[in-house]
């Protein structure tokens, strides 16, 4: 098993030049790592949701965004591409991904893209380490799940945004 290095970010975003070993060392006060999510919809505005691994340690079974860390040298955009392509097989470039927005979490800089794509759920690579499942889901289906906890919640403000931006880009899409 390969150790994964995270660089460590201040709080305004900066890389503070030190590195921790994923797993093995704690982020101090103030310290931060980059993560990142990647949301798929469709053209008809659905969403391309996955489930965990059973295997995983963190939220095993659980239906769950597309995405994980940073590793060191990256940046968020290539550990966007990286993540979707590692856990779905969809490739995906700088015309394809876009950001849609950041937020500081208790211990992460996270960053939230979108694709969109049609791609076909028997047509995904799923990684088996990392998902188990995946399927596309309406919005109403999404929240339903988010409510009902079968899906995990990542917070009031982070849904809030999430909606108002797919949503923009859905009424954009018709």
């Amino acid at each position: 098993m390969s150790v994964e290095l995270w660089d460590v970010y201040s709080a305004s975003g900066e890389k503070t030049g030190k590195k921790i070993v994923r797993g093995r060392s704690s982020l101090k006060s103030g310290e931060y790592h980059l993560v990142v999510h990647i949301w798929i919809i469709s053209s008809s505005g659905n969403f391309l949701i996955q489930k965990r691994a059973e295997s995983k340690k963190l939220m095993p079974g659980e239906w769950a965004a597309t995405g994980g860390a940073a590793v060191s040298g990256e940046d968020s955009f290539t550990a966007a591409s990286r993540e979707l392509f590692e856990e779905l097989g969809i490739k995906s470039d700088s015309k394809t991904l876009q950001k849609l927005f950041g937020l500081k979490r208790r211990n992460s800089l996270l960053d939230v893209y979108l694709i969109k794509t049609d791609v076909d759920v028997s047509d995904l690579c799923l990684q088996e380490a990392e998902v188990s499942r995946a399927k596309w889901v309406t919005k109403d289906e999404l929240c339903k799940m988010i409510e009902n906890g079968e899906y995990h919640n990542y917070g009031k403000d982070y849904f809030k945004e999430l909606f108002e931006k797919t949503d923009e880009i859905r009424g954009a899409m018709v």
